[in-house]
């Protein structure tokens, strides 16, 4: 689940996930459970992290469960493994298993259009005549469509809403923007319209089916879905980065994408069940290739270019710096965090969830956990590095730019992920014009593994989108050098006129305070770019003052969100008037310096409104 600043949760998550983590040195693991628990102590006193609870398994049993820190500050109630916390989009996971379920009984087809089953659930799709959404793209989020709108974020209902009426909030998302079943875009309505297709098969209650088919057998007695009496004695609170505030209890309207509740001992039994290949206590519930479906991507263009990488069926399937290949799931609300991880191979797992959203404090005990469950294991054989053919080399080096954001909204910031590839020898090299670069080594010259990992994370490949360079989540597209350096040359010249507008400021500002350019003609051509400059001054202060409460100051009608949406709008007229300005302007007794400059930036910050604008920057309603 998130928001604009639990979007940025997620993709931090996201990125930890499927990102280059052979770049990542693997921490020294502790010897004992004793010094890991002290070494997770630490980290949360570290961070100001009330507590948390920690679960470690292998295909025996749990091996090691601990409850650390606070579940209530104010009441001082510690923590145990039978604590429960908002364990956030590992929720996810249970909808895929349903779905499959479903499939093995013959009930379901992971083909089928999603317009064949649920006709009554909103949603648009250019392409649904000869690319229809269907329910496997709902599981893998190819959909292409926009993650949740903050509107749906903020609708916390404690009657609480039904799935039905959760679905009616924000349909408006739900649009596809590429043709289902190439492009990974993370979004967390999939996996409810997958919940009210399992309702209508079932013709349950998602919550009813979830909870005898999957929870009650696999040994989560207590995990639930809603905050009930029982469940509210068992919960964690959830605490604002203060460490001591506690955030209200959230009532997700896409109850099936984010919104369980569970123990780290029950998740012991989760992962148990996962490590079984779907039998747990000798009793099977799903079929080993269905886990192994569940575990595998297959709709993306990375999947179909050959990636082991990526999402699956509502699980993840991720590279670690030692080349270890690990399937799970990861969950963020305002106040949590949490990780499941799991190595199918070796049958070892760990959970462990916290209760305030510090991505710190998540990065390090991953870390910990990551490497004491790893640390005795034999370290998979790396591939040899192959040369790359002068005919890959020629076809694909060149500009790059991603082509799959997770909302249309953000897709503005998309210039910033400007590529740029090159090739020498077995090598591939991602260099970027507004950040790091990175070398990969050439597994069989258009299948590229980072440093110390043991299968491919980006492949290069044709497609109907274009030519690609494919990570396990981010599609690129070739560009030409002309656009690319457009862009490039854009982007610098925006960031100098931001800088020089105000610096500029700081000389005739003074000189206007003391009067001595109370005569000089047209200095409105002056103030109009200034005034434009301090709008989105604006945005940044109100992005800063907003706090922790993004969800409900921005996904209502508030002061708040009507303030950001005044302040993109004033961006806008300011800067068409600063041009205006400075084309009536009478450059008589002007210094022709402030004259040029006032103009160059008016043109700049037009440009930047019409590409801000056509990302809906320009206006945005927050709320709506």
């Amino acid at each position: 689940m998130a928001s604009f600043r639990v979007y940025l949760i997620a993709a931090l998550l996201l990125a930890i996930s499927n990102q280059a983590a052979g770049a990542v040195k693997p921490a020294v693991a502790a010897r004992d459970h004793i010094e890991l628990e002290q070494r997770i102590t630490g980290i949360l006193e570290k961070h100001k992290v009330p507590g948390m609870s920690a679960v470690i398994v292998n295909r025996g049993g749990i091996v090691w469960t601990a409850g650390i820190g606070q579940m209530d500050v104010a009441a001082g109630t510690p923590v145990s493994s039978d604590t429960l916390f908002r364990i956030g989009s590992i929720s996810k996971t249970f909808v895929g298993l349903a779905a499959l379920k479903l499939v093995e009984e013959g009930r379901l087809s992971l083909d089928s259009p999603v317009r064949s089953l649920v006709p009554q659930v909103e949603f648009t799709n250019q392409w649904e005549d000869t690319d229809p959404v269907r329910v496997v793209h709902l599981l893998e989020h190819t959909t292409g469509w926009d993650n949740l709108r903050l509107k749906e974020l903020a609708h916390s209902d404690p009657k609480p809403a039904t799935l039905a009426e959760g679905l009616a909030v924000g349909p408006e998302s739900r649009s596809s923007r590429w043709r289902p079943g190439t492009r990974f875009a993370y979004s967390n309505s999939g996996p409810a319209v997958m919940a009210a297709i399992i309702e209508k098969i079932t013709g349950k209650r998602f919550e009813t089916y979830i909870q005898e088919t999957f929870l009650k057998p696999i040994g989560l007695p207590t995990s639930d879905y809603f905050l009930t009496p029982r469940s509210a004695q068992l919960l964690s609170k959830t605490y604002r980065q203060d460490g001591r505030t506690p955030f209200p209890y959230w009532h997700i309207v896409m109850r099936p994408s984010g919104a369980l509740n569970a123990s780290a001992r029950e998740m012991g039994a989760y992962l148990q069940f996962f490590l079984g290949r779907g039998e747990i206590d000798g009793r099977r519930i799903l079929s080993e290739a269905s886990i192994q479906r569940m575990e595998r991507p297959t709709t993306t263009w990375g999947a179909q270019g050959g990636l082991k990488t990526g999402y699956g069926v509502h699980n993840f399937t991720t590279l670690d710096g030692q080349g270890f290949l690990w399937h799970g799931h990861n969950g963020g609300v305002d106040g949590g965090l949490s990780q499941m991880q799991y190595l199918a191979e070796h049958g070892v797992g760990y959970f462990f969830a916290i209760n305030t959203a510090n991505m710190g404090a998540y990065r390090e005990i991953d870390k910990e956990l990551r490497a004491y469950v790893a640390r005795d294991l034999r370290k998979p054989v790396l591939p040899a590095a192959q040369p790359v053919s002068q005919d890959v080399a020629r076809e694909f080096q060149g500009w790059y730019s991603p082509i799959n954001p997770p909302r249309k909204l953000m897709g503005f910031m998309g210039i910033l992920g400007l590529s740029r590839v090159s090739f020498e020898g077995d090598q591939i090299r991602i260099s970027s014009p507004f950040g790091p670069s990175n070398s990969l080594a050439s597994i069989d010259g258009r299948h590229f593994r980072h440093e110390n990992q043991s299968a491919a994370t980006i492949a290069l490949m044709d497609s109907a989108d274009g030519r690609l360079m494919q990570s396990s989540s981010i599609t690129n597209a070739k560009v030409s050098p002309a656009l690319a350096w457009l862009q490039i040359v854009s982007v610098y010249l925006f960031l100098l006129a931001l800088i020089s507008v105000p610096v500029f400021a700081l000389v005739w500002g003074p000189r206007w305070m003391l009067r001595r350019m109370r005569g000089v003609p047209n200095l409105h051509v002056r103030v109009l770019p200034l005034l434009a400059v301090l709008s989105l001054g604006a945005v940044a202060l109100i992005f800063g003052l907003v706090g922790e409460d993004v969800i409900t100051r921005f996904g209502h009608l508030t002061p708040w969100s009507m303030g950001l949406t005044l302040a993109t709008y004033a961006f806008a007229v300011l800067s068409f008037a600063s041009l205006w300005a400075a084309l009536r302007a009478d450059r008589r007794g002007m210094n022709r310096f402030a004259y040029f400059h006032s103009l160059g930036v008016s043109v700049i910050f037009i440009l930047a409104t019409l590409y801000l604008g056509y990302w809906g920057t320009i206006g945005i309603r927050t709320w709506a």
